[in-house]
């Protein structure tokens, strides 16, 4: 069973690669302009355990997630691949350089480093997502341009949110929509996101300084 999914998941890595590659250009930035522009998210992202009205879960943290991943979020919440209105109205506001300058701004100087340090075991149910996302969901030492989005240290309810909207195809993407369908239960995507958000992280809430 392990072998059959770490062979989905090696081949969901390469899918990555090849589907994402071409944004890496693009996660160039301002972080002092993008500080300025982030105040109109600051609303929700700018305050500890913040909830999504309906449903009700944990708006994600951003500060010191990848920058590219932040962008690609953006032009998915733009496009409507990410079903969120109000994130889809704040997305449609932003041009291309607005979005690499707010992902420059909350991703900080450098990405975060992958490592390989991890807190307790890792769960059957993870074992597809740690060729892109790692066992401790910090990413791999590999050459994905841009790396995955940090997942340790998420809110687990958001990160359950996230899961299900995979599973159920209201939110796509190219290797999430198929790794996701490896979660069988409701209690294999409770398993994961627990796994995750109880991993060491650099993520926080994004606060600004900005006036």
């Amino acid at each position: 069973m392990l072998s059959r999914l770490n062979s989905l998941a090696l081949l969901a890595g390469l899918t990555a690669l090849g589907s994402i590659c071409a944004m890496a250009a693009h996660a160039a930035g301002d972080p002092a302009i993008g500080e300025k522009k982030f105040y109109t998210c600051v609303g929700c992202h700018g305050i500890d355990d913040y909830k999504n009205a309906y449903p009700d879960y944990s708006v994600p943290r951003l500060r010191h997630q990848n920058s590219a991943y932040i962008i690609s979020a953006l032009q998915e919440y733009k496009s409507g691949e990410r079903p969120h209105p109000t994130m889809h109205a704040q997305a449609s506001s932003l041009s291309d350089e607005d979005m690499q300058d707010i992902a420059a701004y909350l991703q900080g100087a450098e990405p975060v480093k992958p490592s390989a340090k991890t807190v307790g075991s890792v769960p059957t149910q993870v074992a597809p997502c740690t060729a892109c996302h790692g066992e401790n969901g910090l990413g791999v030492e590999a050459p994905m341009t841009p790396k995955p989005p940090v997942l340790a240290g998420q809110h687990v309810d958001y990160l359950e949110q996230a899961l299900t909207t995979y599973r159920n195809g209201r939110r796509k993407n190219v290797v999430m929509d198929g790794m996701a369908q490896l979660l069988k239960t409701d209690e294999d995507v409770k398993i994961v996101a627990a796994y995750f958000a109880s991993q060491p992280s650099p993520l926080a809430t994004a606060k600004t300084t900005s006036k």
